[in-house]
């Protein structure tokens, strides 16, 4: 047996400090009393969006509306909400629970895999990722966006040391092969990035270890969870998963939400850690450590396309990697053919990679505590017309300040003559800017080039308030825009079938009663793509009303 001496660290007093570490990051929310965003309230909109659905209206991802997320990635907080809790306390709670949840198995993968101080860095970490109030990188403005890549890169954080690293004693197999199968389960269903990325590394690992009864473990555990969600929502509930998964890799505008693949991995912002991790590789092998180098090779593209594949580019895979490192130094002076001292090269790499990841750890670490310091005045709900929004607060400014922003080179425009002297790249769409160099014609009229980027209230409330005042209270409106979340703010139906974001296609057109098309949405290009979808597939548009914010329409099916 391993003794304290060889952990570096007495299990009980890691488990006290890690306990203390996740109270108070989930306390801070329920001590404020309310979650104070400073970004991302489109996202938060979205995530509302769905949650709402699912908690008032029963309906399900994929099968009642369309998002590539999975449904564990939200039912956390659908749970809460149904118990009562507001939209912004739910979600504090989810995140508790998820720690909870996960506790165990991270202090397996802490006490098991790492030692000394690496397992108490690994713990604080995975704790603080979980219950972060900011999705990473060094903006310290908070957000609840994309709350579920940090809940699949804490999964992640159990599955790959429980397959890639030896456990420092005695093996349990049967014990680290079922939570394995239960993470990439659960990650299948929270996000299926993660577990398609790095499955394929996982497999590897414990097959060159010859860790079969692991192996055996994680296919009964994993299986056993796909059954009961079988059993739950039924077979169709993934094939429309996969459709919803194949509609966003297809869309033009989302497959990919951040840089271009190459430039995760070798712009100025990212080849430090590339570089180190690479060399990591060649020093494990060199050192003795065949399968610990091959399969961190293996992860490396997995730990590319996962980041490439979030928005925000967060390389969180730095701290594993980093401590990876650290943590299989050999204890002799065993040199390479250069004569470097292996021991001090991969300490040297662990370094570079905890000193890039620091950042973002720190953002994520202080993001509760920042909460509780937030005292700004002039704070409004985002959801202000929903009894379970009043705990999500957002500065006024942002909210019912409208600002938009047009072109000045369209036709008749003071800079004309300079608009055929570019072409606008999909990657400088997706970034922003408007869509395209010639207004889109609908009915014969063309929509403004116009997009609006704060505000978001003030249209909401505006267009509710008037929809309501001529009759249409109880109806399902059809937003073309990014989002489609009007039904928040009016006595509105959501539309059954659509998309609370936008990617691609029709997504709920045949359930609308009506179309709202706004003249100066929060993104012109996918309003502009989801009318030209309509029309290619035969719908027509009948107008019914229109004012100086937007047109709308009664949409009239295919004859076909």
């Amino acid at each position: 047996m391993r003794d304290e001496k060889e952990t570096g660290a007495k299990p009980a007093r890691l488990i006290a400090v890690a306990a203390i570490l996740a109270f108070v990051m989930a306390a801070a929310p329920f001590l404020k009393g309310a979650l104070i965003i400073g970004k991302h309230e489109g996202d938060t909109l979205h995530l509302a969006d769905i949650v709402l659905r699912m908690a008032d209206y029963g309906q399900l991802p994929h099968l009642d509306f369309m998002t590539p997320l999975g449904i564990l990635s939200v039912l956390p907080i659908v749970l809460f909400v149904k118990a009562g809790f507001g939209f912004g306390m739910a979600f504090a709670a989810a995140q508790a629970l998820v720690a909870v949840l996960l506790f165990g198995p991270i202090l397996r993968v802490a006490l098991t895999r790492f030692a000394g101080w690496t397992a108490w860095a690994y713990t604080g970490f995975v704790i603080s990722m979980i219950l972060a109030l900011v999705h990473g990188e060094a903006i310290s403005a908070l957000s609840i966006s994309m709350h579920y890549n940090r809940w699949a890169w804490a999964l992640a954080y159990i599955a790959l040391p429980l397959a890639m690293l030896e456990p420092r004693g005695a093996r349990r197999p049967w014990l680290d092969g079922a939570l394995i199968g239960l993470a990439f389960a659960i990650m299948l269903t929270v996000k299926i990035t993660y577990a398609v990325a790095f499955f394929p590394a996982v497999v590897l690992a414990l097959l060159l270890r010859r860790d079969f009864k692991a192996i055996l473990a994680a296919l009964i555990f994993g299986l056993a969870v796909m059954a009961v969600m079988t059993g739950w929502l039924g077979v169709a509930y993934w094939q429309a998963y996969l459709r919803d998964l194949l509609a966003v890799a297809n869309s033009s505008t989302r497959s990919a939400p951040g840089l271009p693949l190459p430039d995760v991995i070798a712009s100025p912002a990212y080849l430090g850690g590339s570089m180190a991790l690479l060399a990591t590789v060649i020093f494990l092998r060199q050192s003795g450590r065949m399968t610990e180098g091959l399969v961190l090779l293996l992860l490396a593209p997995a730990f590319a396309y996962v980041t490439y594949q979030n928005f925000g580019n967060d390389p969180k895979w730095l701290v594993l990697s980093g401590l990876v490192a650290l943590s299989l130094r050999p204890t002799n002076t065993i040199t390479n053919s250069f004569g470097w001292p292996l021991r001090q090269a991969l300490l040297i790499c662990g370094v570079i990679m905890l000193a890039l990841s620091l950042p973002s750890v720190l953002n994520m670490a202080w993001s509760p505590l920042r909460l509780l310091a937030d005292n700004r005045p002039d704070q409004v709900p985002l959801l202000s017309r929903s009894k379970q929004g009043k705990d999500v607060l957002i500065t006024a400014a942002r909210m019912y300040r409208v600002v938009t922003t047009q072109p000045a080179d369209g036709p008749g425009q003071p800079y004309a003559a300079f608009a055929d002297r570019y072409d606008m790249s999909s990657d400088e769409k997706k970034e922003g800017g408007n869509s395209d160099s010639e207004p889109f014609k609908l009915n014969g009229e063309a929509l403004p080039i116009c997009e609006m980027t704060t505000g978001y209230n003030a249209l909401f409330e505006t267009i509710a308030d008037d929809l309501m005042q001529q009759g249409l209270k109880g109806k399902s409106v059809l937003v073309a825009d990014l989002f489609s979340s009007l039904w928040l703010y009016g006595d509105f139906k959501p539309v059954e079938g659509g998309a609370p974001w936008y990617y691609s296609g029709t997504p709920g057109l045949a359930h609308a009663d009506y179309v709202l098309v706004p003249l100066c949405p929060t993104n012109d290009i996918r309003r502009n793509d989801i009318m030209k979808a309509a029309l290619k597939a035969g719908w027509q548009f009948d107008e019914v009303a229109r004012s100086p914010i937007y047109l709308l329409f009664k949409p009239v099916p295919p004859k076909s």
